[in-house]
């Protein structure tokens, strides 16, 4: 009873306040004016981040779920961060908006294509300016070499538009939730996580690295075993951990072409690597 109630109340509060998202999204494409048009980006993240508040405030009513939080205090609303995590379950999206909202800019996702069509929110995310995606396949990309530099294109695109105003890039660098056959797949050295993916964090740095502030790297951890939604909203969620730091990016990643320089993509690697392995010292800690 109380998750039909949690997602009653959810799919209530999201039919309430997409609409005039949808409504000022329209007005901002027809208007000319580029400050008209970031003063009505600002009302979108408003509402935006209005929702995300009430969906944070549901959890803590409904739940019994202890909150674990460390790193929060260095962070800032006015800014640019590229913002990584590890990958445990859905509920990681509504953990990271719940511990980020309105304390650092309004966190944007990369998508697959395939979300723009979710009831109300592809739309919000489309109104929002979440970039979307195409994932193609090993054998899609042997076919057709093409494919290969189109991921690229469109991260160099969304970036150009998170320019404006100040935003925090989310990358869930693993690629896909963790799961223990994954793990075993990939031969993954570290506990708990897959191994991180370099190419999504360094296109982000290629297209807009200038601006960045600094990179937050996030550990979710679900102590009572990795949950999915209905577990949250249920109370079966007994504690969630999530920590926090803050890292200065080196110059020398930044404004580099990741897909032409094999060196660099060692090095790059490298670095993510390292910072990997400072996430599980975290969470054995």
């Amino acid at each position: 009873m109380r998750a039909l109630l949690g997602f009653l109340v959810l799919a209530l509060n999201t039919v309430l306040l997409v609409p005039p998202l949808l409504m000022l999204a329209f007005a901002k494409l027809l208007l000319p004016w580029h400050a008209a048009r970031a003063q009505v980006s600002r009302w979108l993240v408003r509402i935006a981040e209005s929702w995300i508040g009430i969906n944070s405030w549901l959890i803590d009513q409904l739940t019994p779920t202890r909150w674990t939080i460390t790193g929060l205090d260095t962070l800032r609303r006015q800014g640019w961060y590229l913002v990584i995590s590890n990958h445990q379950s859905w509920v990681d999206i509504p953990v990271l908006q719940k511990v980020f909202n309105r304390r650092i800019p309004f966190l944007k996702f990369f998508l697959k294509q395939q979300l723009i069509w979710v009831p109300f929110l592809g739309a919000a995310w489309w109104a929002l300016d979440f970039p979307f995606m195409r994932r193609y396949s090993r054998a899609q990309i042997e076919r057709n070499p093409e494919l290969a530099g189109r991921d690229i294109e469109a991260t160099r695109k969304a970036c150009q538009k998170f320019r404006t105003l100040p935003v925090s890039i989310m990358n869930f660098v693993e690629g896909t939730r963790f799961s223990e056959e994954k793990k075993r797949a990939q031969q993954s050295p570290f506990h708990g996580m897959l191994k991180p993916k370099a190419g999504g964090v360094a296109f982000v740095l290629e297209a807009m690295g200038d601006m960045i502030d600094s990179l937050i790297d996030v550990r979710i951890d679900y102590p009572g075993g990795r949950p999915d939604l209905f577990d949250l909203l249920g109370g079966r969620v007994p504690e969630v951990r999530v920590q926090v730091r803050e890292i200065a990016i080196p110059k020398e990643f930044i404004g580099v072409s990741y897909a032409n320089n094999a060196e660099f993509r060692s090095r790059f690697q490298a670095w993510l690597n390292q910072i990997w392995q400072e996430k599980e010292r975290l969470g054995s800690g």
